[in-house]
Order: structure tokens, then C-alpha cells, then sequence
């Protein structure tokens, strides 16, 4: 069965790598539409390795609780051990591919933030407190 949610969850951070890079791509040409319509599609796929990341840690707990004098290692097989080595390589990636996607929408969220400021700009009075200034490029009438 570990071998079966392993793969799962491999399957699921494939998965994940492949909308963030899809996300990525559509950040670059300013494609907003389409990289909020996968938000659920993530989020779902999140959750689901979320729950086979626990049925993973279940199973290895009671291997360990059935034979507490062996060392892990010793007491999955090959191919349990393959997968594992494959999961956290596809986690590091993930990690990596969401590092590099984040530099992109912090760059786009100073952008707009700046835009937003420089036609409605607000002085910042201490921690809380906001006070509209005189616009820049945006003149208020009443």
C-alpha cells in the first residue's frame, strides 16, 4: 500500500510542477484569467497530496511501530526506497519551480501596488493610520 500512495503523491506533485509552470509562462504574457481559473485545480491537487502525504506518514509510523529494533532502511524494499528518492526529488523541484514563480508575482504586485500609488497615492501616517495625498496623475473633484 505504501508503494500505492507513494506513487499517488508523486503523481500529484507532477501535477503541481506542471500548473505552476503553466502559471509561470502566463504570468510572463500577463495572462491573469487563465492562471486564476487553475487556483482550484492546485488547490485540489494540494489537498490531495496533503492526504496521501499522511497516509504515506501513517504507513511508515506502523512499519517502524512493528519492528522498533530496525533501522527503516532495512525495512522497506527497493522500490519503496526508489519512490521515496523520486518524491523528494519532484518536492525540490516543486520548491525550486514555486521559489522562481514567486519572484514573478512579487515583481507584478510592486508593479501594481506602484501604479495604484502613483494615481491615488496615500501618505502613510505611523503603522495604521492612511491619509490620501494630493494625486499625481489623478485629480479628485467635488
Amino acid at each position: 500500500m505504501l508503494t500505492h500512495y507513494l506513487q499517488m503523491a508523486i503523481d500529484d506533485l507532477i501535477a503541481l510542477k506542471e500548473l505552476t509552470s503553466k502559471d509561470i509562462e502566463d504570468i510572463k504574457l500577463a495572462r491573469h484569467d487563465a492562471m486564476f481559473e487553475r487556483i482550484g485545480m492546485k488547490e485540489e491537487r494540494m489537498n490531495s497530496f496533503e492526504e496521501k502525504k499522511s497516509k504515506i506518514d501513517s504507513e511508515i509510523a506502523s512499519i517502524i511501530k512493528s519492528h522498533p529494533d530496525s533501522d527503516l532502511s532495512e525495512l522497506l524494499d527497493e522500490e519503496t526506497k526508489s519512490r521515496l528518492s523520486l518524491l523528494r526529488e519532484h518536492l525540490e523541484e516543486l520548491q525550486e519551480l514555486n521559489r522562481y514563480y514567486a519572484r514573478f508575482v512579487i515583481t507584478v504586485g510592486e508593479f501594481y501596488n506602484s501604479l495604484y500609488e502613483e494615481i491615488l497615492p496615500i501618505e502613510k501616517d505611523g503603522y495604521t493610520k492612511k491619509s490620501p495625498k494630493i494625486a499625481s496623475l489623478l485629480e479628485l473633484r467635488v
